[in-house]
């Protein structure tokens, strides 16, 4: 059987903000109406969702809790996000 090997990644991961925001959108909720029952700030969510903050291993068990798909979801994609940016570099 052949070997198959993952090559370079060509494409920017989607940002985790972005995926937020489209799970927000989702459950008909929005960053204002979540926040508080999410545990953060409406600030600390909105700048996460615009890309001005990265999901946080707090945010990201915050997260996990209130989406019901855990934690480590939410690391995983900010891990990937900022690898990708730093191999660019």
């Amino acid at each position: 059987m052949a070997e198959y090997k993952a090559g370079p990644r060509k494409r920017e991961p989607t940002r985790p903000g972005k995926i937020l925001a489209s799970a927000l959108k989702a459950t008909d909720l929005t960053a204002n109406s979540a926040a508080p029952r999410i545990g953060t700030s409406k600030m600390t969510l909105g700048r996460i969702i615009n890309g001005e903050a990265p999901v946080t291993t707090e945010m990201a068990l915050r997260l996990g809790r209130f989406f019901g798909n855990g934690a480590k979801l939410w690391l995983n994609m900010q891990a990937n996000y900022d690898l990708w940016h730093a191999e660019q570099k």
